[in-house]
């Protein structure tokens, strides 16, 4: 295998999504481009750990990975959420490159492939790709409109296109170099997601922010060809999952803007919120007057998603000022490799 080696990370918690994992984990083991190592991350759930060290023992030495790479199930050796998995999945990684896949989504064959060729500039710091909804119900609620898609995880109309430079890459569907984080230090804890507990995000953006401050040199790249297939499952279909969907994204964004200023922080949030949001709205009530299933509702959710985002950053700046939020920058260790 020639290029880097591509260590991908697979952050996991509950085991109601046991069959979720196990795809996740085959998707990497068939890429077209070999992962030299996928790595499970468990987040403080020893049944999970225990289960899947047991599911994967064969795995574990390169002997029994053929074709598909070493499989190493690890417990997040940080506090609880995401951000500490992710750390603890970089510290463990051997590969140049670290890659990261959600544990409810499957990645198509060539998702390294991509990640690995965008690489062969040494300037590319990140890479992420296109994140595609998998609804549970089947198909997109009339509703629910595509502007917002990243209330799921999944890449959002307003992005561009190709494989272009970005401000951030999307966590869900993202790889590193490593010597990225020897550069920025790793993912902040305090700012993503805890298990079930409110689902806050911004995490990826905030470590692409720091890196870039890091690294002025440094190139960030989205490749849509890099495709991965994220479930939605039917409870976040519903306007409720919607609205406290958006209000923890103001949080975040408060947070983000705590860290890194609001100018750096918002600088994206700005252009969708002035250009592609409008251009929804602007769709959903010509639907509606065409008579189009749908159109009212989606311009009408994204009017409510603005507002509702928007009242959690203003919550968010408040407490943030008052010190009633922290959050921590890590550095990562660096694994031994072979």
């Amino acid at each position: 295998m020639s290029g880097p080696g591509i260590s991908v990370v697979i952050c996991a918690y509950t085991e109601d999504r046991w069959e979720d994992i196990l795809a996740a984990v085959s998707s990497v083991r068939a890429q077209s481009r070999p992962a030299l190592e996928t790595l499970l991350v468990v987040d403080h759930n020893e049944t999970l750990r225990e289960r899947l060290a047991k599911e994967y023992k064969e795995y574990r030495e390169d002997r029994g990975a053929a074709g598909g790479g070493v499989v190493r199930v690890l417990a997040n050796a940080g506090p609880r959420g995401l951000s500490a998995g992710r750390n603890t999945g970089i510290a463990a990684a051997r590969g140049e490159i670290v890659a990261f896949l959600d544990d409810d989504a499957v990645a198509e064959r060539d998702w390294l492939r991509h990640f690995a060729e965008a690489y062969a500039d040494p300037r590319v710091m990140a890479v992420g790709g296109r994140t595609e909804p998998v609804w549970a119900s089947g198909r997109r609620p009339d509703w629910f409109p595509e502007e917002f898609d990243w209330v799921v995880g999944c890449t959002y109309r307003g992005l561009p296109r190709g494989r272009v430079r970005v401000r951030n890459v999307l966590g869900g569907n993202a790889s590193f170099r490593r010597s990225a984080f020897d550069a920025a230090g790793g993912f902040a804890t305090g700012i993503g997601r805890d298990g079930d507990k409110r689902p806050l995000g911004c995490e990826e953006t905030e470590l692409c922010i720091r890196l870039s401050r890091a690294r002025p040199d440094a190139v960030l790249l989205i490749d849509d060809r890099a495709v991965i297939h994220h479930r939605v499952p039917e409870a976040r279909e519903h306007f409720r999952y919607f609205r406290t969907r958006a209000y923890a994204e103001g949080l975040s964004k408060a947070l983000v803007a705590r860290s890194v200023g609001a100018e750096k922080g918002l600088e994206s949030e700005r252009r969708y919120a002035t250009r592609v949001l409008p251009a929804g709205v602007a769709r959903g009530l010509r639907d509606a007057l065409l008579a189009r299933p749908g159109g009212a509702g989606r311009a009408g959710a994204i009017v409510a998603g603005v507002l509702t985002a928007a009242g959690g950053y203003v919550v968010g700046s408040v407490r943030a000022r008052r010190g009633g939020t922290t959050f921590q920058v890590p550095e990562v260790e660096v694994a031994a490799r072979e």
